[in-house]
């Protein structure tokens, strides 16, 4: 038997049925599975509490981590600005918020989406001098300023995080060290230019490896904007705020990283006085807020061991299966939808439809029994589910998506 991660604090305690928005799992299956449903009234408590440990700080939503235009149209009101990825996600966040809270990342951004970004008036966050370069050329020949931010690659690593983007050589952003050049290039060429993007690493459950980060996050903007000789309207934290995954996992201490936050920025230096600062967040904001529900189709015994296997798999819920950037597989949390609480009776793998072996949900996992017409729910499924996931593989037909009303 392998452990699981803990049921979501919004699930935990239920006893017997499985109930999402108030509506048994089972009512949202009928319409058919595998699928996804998703409570907008979690995301929008987690916006409270990051209200209340961040005061006076700015929250983005990464929409990359759920792009599904009924859950953008919930989270728009909510936040203050939205980080698109995509031309594509561009068009979904101008649906729900207005051009200058937008903000658009991405390494290779190819013209047109650089063209679309400068008509549309959202801020791009350049990557690279060439990319600067083009960023004034079109715009040049678009007649309009553009709006640019510069994403750092910083000098510094986010600590304990599950995927590292700073301290070392990457494609996203422009090393510290050049950064004054460019935003300089750009003032000089006639942007609009309105600050730093930093982004050290993501999922990190440790509140002092957070708070150091940003702490050097705020020093490093100082510095660069020093260097630049001109104070950046705005600068994007960056993220990091990771969730409970698996056993062991503990919840990110928000509050002790908004009082470290504010104790930082009382004492910024005078060239930020004026600057505003945001926190971009995703999965910290959604995932709690999914759940994937798929049916046992089959219940199969071999080699001594049991396979529950189901109508949805890896090609939904990728990241689950342990094939989204995990060096160890390790067990989301999992339920017999119909038996939430109910003491283990048996240790089962929960496998997809897929003819891979990778497609295993729950690896020897303890499970109340399940038969075939069970459902079977899959936690943290809000957050790099459907849009992070390989739907066409083997031609499965994709997974129903729902926003939850209560």
């Amino acid at each position: 038997m392998k452990p699981m991660g803990p049921i979501p604090p919004d699930f935990a305690e239920q006893r017997g049925v499985l109930a999402i928005a108030g509506r048994a799992a089972a009512e949202w299956a009928d319409a058919g599975t595998p699928l996804f449903v998703y409570d907008p009234a979690i995301v929008a408590a987690r916006v409270r509490r990051f209200r209340a440990a961040f005061a006076d700080v700015d929250l983005h939503y990464a929409i990359k981590a759920n792009p599904l235009p009924a859950l953008l149209a919930a989270i728009g009101p909510l936040v203050d600005g939205l980080d698109v990825a995509s031309a594509g996600e561009l068009d979904r966040a101008l649906a729900v918020k207005p051009p200058a809270s937008i903000s658009f990342a991405g390494p290779g951004k190819r013209d047109d989406e650089l063209a679309a970004a400068i008509a549309a008036g959202a801020t791009l966050h350049c990557e690279s001098k060439g990319e600067a370069a083009r960023t004034l050329a079109i715009a040049g020949r678009l007649g309009i300023r553009p709006r640019v931010a510069a994403r750092v690659n910083p000098d510094v690593e986010l600590k304990g995080s599950g995927m590292k983007m700073g301290g070392r050589p990457s494609p996203f952003g422009v090393d510290a060290d050049r950064v004054p050049a460019l935003v300089r290039l750009l003032i000089d060429g006639g942007a609009d230019w309105r600050g730093f993007h930093v982004y050290a690493g993501s999922q990190a459950l440790s509140a002092e490896a957070v708070a150091d980060t940003q702490a050097a996050t705020v020093a490093l903007a100082a510095r660069l904007a020093e260097e630049v000789g001109a104070a950046p309207p705005l600068v994007n934290l960056g993220g990091g705020f990771g969730i409970p995954y698996f056993a062991g996992d503990l919840p990110l201490d928000i509050d002790a990283v908004g009082m470290r936050l504010a104790a930082t920025l009382a004492h910024r230096p005078p060239i930020l006085a004026a600057t505003r600062f945001a926190i971009e967040l995703g999965r910290w904001l959604v995932a709690e807020a999914g759940v994937y529900l798929a049916r046992v189709v089959d219940r199969k015994e071999s080699g001594g061991e049991t396979f529950l296997i189901l109508d949805g798999g890896l090609h939904h819920q990728l990241a689950a299966s342990g094939n989204f950037g995990t060096v160890v597989r390790r067990n989301y949390p999992l339920a017999v939808a119909h038996r939430m609480g109910e003491p283990a009776t048996e240790t089962a793998s929960v496998v997809g439809p897929l003819c891979t072996p990778l497609d295993r949900l729950g690896d020897r996992v303890a499970l109340p029994r399940a038969e075939p017409g069970d459902l079977v729910a899959v936690f943290l499924a809000g957050a790099y589910g459907a849009t992070a996931s390989p739907s066409a593989f083997l031609g499965h037909p994709p997974a129903a998506e729902i926003v939850a009303a209560r």
